[in-house]
């Protein structure tokens, strides 16, 4: 009989709970249920519709929304009722409800060791959730609040760390029902699925889902819903491969900036890249006109008040030609940045042969590089050999005629933004690396990391399996075609341009006053009002360092939660600062 029922209600949906039993099953003697219930999760409250008897009460809990979060009512008996009471401030949101019956879940594979799930142990896993909420755009929870949540027995707030490197990598929340409200029908539920998009590892995301769902069936729960966004594939594929089945419970939502996307058009402006999809949000929030003038490049016009200002991303009318071309020009930069009193390598312009060689042996590893050009193009790091030289130059001049050859300074990769001649932002930068399995090829492995990188960067982000991966990856002995033994690291790339799959890591907080001064002096020389420095450094706490390049259109997306694209709107529309 057991099984049977288990085989009933995972192919018919009929047995779902009915939202209209609840209220019977709310007057079953013994069993005491609290009514009205509403449940603050840090970043919004959950409303449970299902526990109120007057519908004209939900709505007013709706209409209290605070300033900056995210109220969700589900599992409402009457939401097309709802919805009429309040037509102009509420809207159905466009998700989709999976539900896991946790008495024919099946547990998946044991975790590799490369990370672990656990509850919040440290202050920082708090600051580390909300690192990973803002790369998601999702509305963080206050610091205080899950430090405060950490042992609840209500809301359950997991966290995946990467072992080797001490890092938060994913994050999700439960909760218990029956713990919050007495809940007849013995539920729970999984809310703020995040993974890091940089985390090098495959598997996280089902960990979590996996980790909270095991909980929940320890302390004797019937299933586990959630809610994800109708055309969000890849979380529904994961979902439906656990075991989640679609149910007919649904959420309402108050119209407010944060939930604006669900409930307007759809408009061709989500066509935008997001390194201009993050300076035209934030204008639009300003009430700053955005007008889209060309699809295809991604170029924009700001207009408040009378100014317009027309923009490619984060390149403004505001940069000088002048100032773009001492950017575009890498052996210029390094002259004026050399003239300033600024730290520069060693570099010359690669011609004859023999030139070329004698620097190398000189140095013993170089960087080659084009004149011009972006996105880590033409650019090969940590050249060693001859033949190797001639190659790279070879590479370097199909992306522009005129190369430069520099040595080659081992350190960390960090960006630097300057805007307003102020320093706001800062990140160390990190080659792509790809973890073995023991099961996949390193191509396949790229492959994979390829696709979440992609899925993460709205595209912008991919490993290239070209020469130049190919000779990093011959370099330490191993072929495309090789199986990467579980758990081993594998740099893949030298360069850590995002654009060729390099992971950016924020270290604003612990940059050396000497580097900031040193990126606000650059960004002077060049009299360049936005700007992205490029600086190898032994350690961002100590003041050595070399600045490698000057870039006119440093992606301001890269760098949240710093205000980037705030500080930007700052300065383009002084006028419209808070």
């Amino acid at each position: 009989m057991a099984q049977k029922y288990k085989t009933d209600h995972r192919f018919d949906r009929s047995n779902v709970p009915s939202l209209r039993s609840w209220e019977s099953k709310n007057l079953t003697p013994g069993i005491k249920v609290e009514n009205d219930v509403v449940l603050d999760c840090g970043w919004g409250r959950l409303i449970f519709g299902h526990t109120f008897r007057n519908q004209q009460n939900l709505v007013n809990v709706l209409l209290q929304e605070r300033p900056g979060k995210r109220d969700i009512a589900i599992y409402l008996r009457d939401p097309h009722v709802v919805l009429s009471l309040a037509p102009q401030d509420l809207f159905m949101d466009p998700s989709h409800t999976y539900r896991l019956w946790l008495d024919n879940y099946y547990p998946g594979k044991a975790l590799p060791r490369r990370f672990v799930i656990r509850r919040i142990s440290f202050r920082k896993d708090c600051r580390e959730i909300n690192k990973i909420y803002s790369t998601w755009g999702m509305v963080n929870s206050q610091e205080d609040f899950l430090w405060a949540n950490r042992n609840s027995r209500r809301i359950i707030v997991l966290v995946a760390e990467d072992v080797p490197r001490g890092e938060i990598i994913g994050t999700v929340t439960g909760v218990d029902h029956k713990a919050v409200f007495n809940d007849p029908e013995n539920g729970s539920s999984l809310w703020c699925l995040a993974v890091d998009p940089q985390a090098p590892h495959p598997g996280v995301g089902e960990g979590l889902v996996r980790h909270l769902a095991e909980n929940f069936m320890a302390r004797g729960r019937s299933y586990m819903d959630l809610s994800v966004m109708h055309d969000n594939k890849q979380a529904i594929a994961l979902y439906e491969k656990i075991g989640f089945q679609r149910v007919p419970v649904f959420c309402i939502k108050h119209k407010n900036p944060i939930n604006e996307p669900l409930f307007t058009s759809f408009t061709e402006e989500h066509r935008l890249n997001p390194y201009a999809s993050i300076i035209t949000r934030e204008a639009r929030r300003r009430g700053i006109s955005v007008e889209v003038l060309d699809w295809e490049t991604g170029h924009f016009s700001l207009t408040f008040g009378g100014r317009t200002i027309v923009c490619w991303e984060s390149l403004s009318e505001l940069t000088t030609a002048i100032a773009l071309c001492r950017c575009d020009d890498k052996s210029l930069t390094r002259r004026i940045l050399e003239n300033a009193g600024l730290n520069t390598p060693e570099q010359i312009k690669a011609g004859e042969a023999e030139k070329n060689h004698e620097f190398l042996k000189k140095h013993g590893s170089v960087v080659v590089k084009p004149a011009r050009g972006e996105q880590g193009a033409g650019i090969s790091v940590d050249v060693r050999t001859i033949e190797d030289l001639d190659k790279a130059c070879r590479a370097a001049s199909r992306v522009c005629q005129s190369v430069i050859i520099e040595n080659y300074i081992q350190g960390q990769d960090l960006r630097i933004i300057v805007i307003d001649f102020k320093v706001v932002a800062a990140a160390v930068r990190r080659p792509a690396r790809i973890v073995g399995t023991g099961r996949h090829t390193i191509k396949q492995l790229i492959q994979k990391q390829s696709r979440r990188r992609a899925a993460a960067t709205g595209g912008e982000s991919k490993i290239p399996l070209d020469s130049e991966t190919r000779r990093c990856v011959a370099e330490q002995g191993y072929d495309l075609d090789d199986i990467l033994a579980s758990e081993f690291r594998l740099e893949v790339r030298k360069t850590a341009n995002l654009h060729t799959g390099g992971t950016i890591h924020d270290v604003t907080a612990d940059l050396h006053p000497e580097l900031a001064r040193a990126a606000q002096e650059a960004a002077r020389a060049i009299n360049i009002p936005v700007a992205g420095l490029d600086f190898l450094v032994k350690d961002v706490k100590k003041p050595e360092y070399v600045i490698i390049e000057a870039n006119e259109r440093p992606g301001l997306a890269n760098h949240e939660p710093q205000p980037t694209a705030q500080r930007y709107i700052d300065l383009l529309f002084p006028q419209t600062v808070s």
